[in-house]
């Protein structure tokens, strides 16, 4: 059940980063592509500000020079009459009438085309005005049949006159873009000016990044253009400009963006690095909240392993002293000293063998609570050795074994707890002879580097791997041993060697190779 539920809640997890991934992906692409299409409005809105202000512009030069060379002939207009509108309204019953006139005139001043560069003889530019008169009869000054030929003086009359603007506007509007028609492109707008006009409208808006700009002439690029630019229809946009009086146009304006990507990335840059590091910060607590959650598994089933080997090392000792217990009272043994002695030591070996369990397991509890007492004195380290192979001499007789020295190192004095130390060097030597299936040969080596002494304990046993060397010293890890059933232990035994080396400011670490036996070696400082 717990497998099951550590399963599924890392499958939600995954899936909890994966679905965060993908809605920061998918939010990206939504941003990129609405700035995308509010980059295309922005540009349509300039180029579109931009053919209006030409048409402006060119226009309004067109007014200014028709009305400066107006002024400058000083002729009187000559009027003429176009169109008359008469309106009458009357009221029977009161008799009073209403005269409304509206008198449509026209004022040449006799400016032709030909001031424009160009040959109009036909055409002449005017101006248009109106008379508008209204005038008022009641009763008494009645209009009929009978007043025709006679004066009658109306009761009321407004006279009003003026220009006709909006006549006269559309009269030229009409005029000059028939001759601006005939005019190329290059007399029309120049390169520079067309420049300065985009960017400003570009910046207005907020689009600041590189352009390229062209006119093209029914398709065929102009020389009014800028240098870098290349007609391409699909990355272009485009807007006609200068349309003739029926809504015609033969020149585009083309823009381009040749940094257009890097741009919109640009406006996305800040919101992105941001999106970017709190993605990472959820993958790094996931990838750690994961790798707790392996390691709480990994140590749970090291912990149910350790109380199962811990209960099946002491069934065995406790079993083994209840038979001699029971042995030895029976009358035929408790007669028999030699038995009586062999049994009690065999009581007195199991009892230290449960008690060596128990001192580890406190050793390295201790250690981590830093209540481990670790008092150091100045002691030769060639002592420690030999008190070291003294303390696991009889179980290296027992198994036919040797061990050998070499004790090269001309300094041996170090500042260490002299028991602790000597316990290191025990739980190194008790496990090159565990893990050595044929008869044990342990070498022991000494030799000083600048000012350490460095301790070498090498055997024949069975080595180990590139995995288990780098673990080899993590409480309660143990390597399999294969067939070697008869290894028994806990993996404290290394983890207290760690500590207490790491505590004498020192350093151990292992050389091995599988089937090639393992070499443990031990840095230490000398007293100067």
């Amino acid at each position: 059940m717990n497998k099951l539920f550590f399963r599924i809640l890392v499958l939600l997890m995954s899936l909890s980063l994966i679905g965060i991934i993908l809605v920061q992906v998918f939010w990206f692409n939504s941003s990129f592509k609405n700035n995308d299409e509010q980059f295309k409005y922005h540009v349509t809105q300039v180029i579109g500000n931009v053919a209006d202000k030409l048409e402006q512009q060119e226009e309004y030069s067109f007014y200014d020079k028709y009305n400066r060379i107006k002024d400058s002939t000083g002729k009187i207009p000559k009027k003429e009459d176009l169109l008359e509108v008469l309106y009458v309204q009357r009221n029977t019953k009161t008799n009073k009438t209403i005269v409304y006139s509206n008198t449509l005139t026209s004022e040449d001043y006799d400016i032709s085309g030909s001031l424009f560069d160009k040959k109009f003889s036909s055409e002449r530019f005017k101006n248009f005005s109106s008379k508008r008169v209204t005038e008022v009869y009641n009763n008494n000054n009645r209009i009929d049949n009978n007043s025709l030929g006679q004066t009658i003086i109306p009761d009321l009359r407004i006279e009003k006159s003026g220009s006709l603007d909006i006549l006269n506007k559309v009269q030229q509007q009409i005029q000059y873009k028939d001759i601006a028609s005939l005019t190329p492109i290059e007399g029309r707008i120049t390169k520079d000016k067309l420049y300065k006009l985009l960017k400003k409208e570009l910046e207005e808006y907020g689009v600041k990044t590189k352009f390229e700009f062209g006119v093209l002439n029914s398709g065929l690029p102009t020389k009014v253009k800028s240098d870098g630019f290349h007609y391409d229809k699909d990355l272009s946009y485009h807007v006609p400009i200068y349309t003739d009086n029926e809504g015609n146009s033969k020149y585009d304006l083309f823009l381009t963006f040749p940094y257009k990507k890097k741009f919109l990335l640009s406006e996305l840059l800040s919101i992105t690095i941001l999106s970017i590091v709190f993605t990472l910060i959820i993958i790094i607590a996931y990838t750690s909240a994961l790798n707790q959650l392996l390691r709480q598994k990994h140590i749970s089933e090291i912990k149910t392993d350790f109380i199962n080997n811990m209960t099946h090392e002491f069934k065995t000792p406790i079993a083994t002293i209840n038979l001699a217990l029971d042995a030895i009272k029976s009358p035929k043994v408790i007669e028999d000293k030699e038995k009586v002695y062999r049994y009690l030591q065999m009581i007195r070996d199991e009892n230290k063998r449960m008690h060596a369990q128990v001192e580890n397991v406190l050793r390295i509890s201790k250690l981590e609570k830093r209540e481990l007492d670790i008092t150091k004195e100045p002691t030769a380290i060639h002592d420690i050795i030999d008190d070291a192979i003294e303390h696991v001499n009889l179980i290296l007789e027992d198994r036919n074994g040797t061990v050998v020295k070499h004790l090269n190192a001309s300094r041996t004095t170090c500042l260490v707890n002299e028991v602790h130390f000597t316990n290191v060097l025990v739980n190194i030597l008790e496990n090159a002879i565990k893990y050595s299936p044929d008869i044990p040969e342990i070498e022991i080596f000494t030799e000083n580097v600048k000012d350490m002494i460095l301790i070498k304990v090498k055997d024949n046993g069975l080595g180990m791997s590139k995995v288990a060397q780098k673990r080899v010293f993590e409480k309660f890890y143990r390597e399999h041993t294969g067939d070697l059933h008869n290894v028994k232990g806990h993996g404290l035994g290394l983890a207290y060697v760690k500590r207490i080396v790491e505590d004498h400011n020192g350093q151990v670490y292992v050389e091995s190779e599988k089937g090639k036996g393992s070499t443990f070696i031990i840095k230490i400082p000398l007293i100067n």
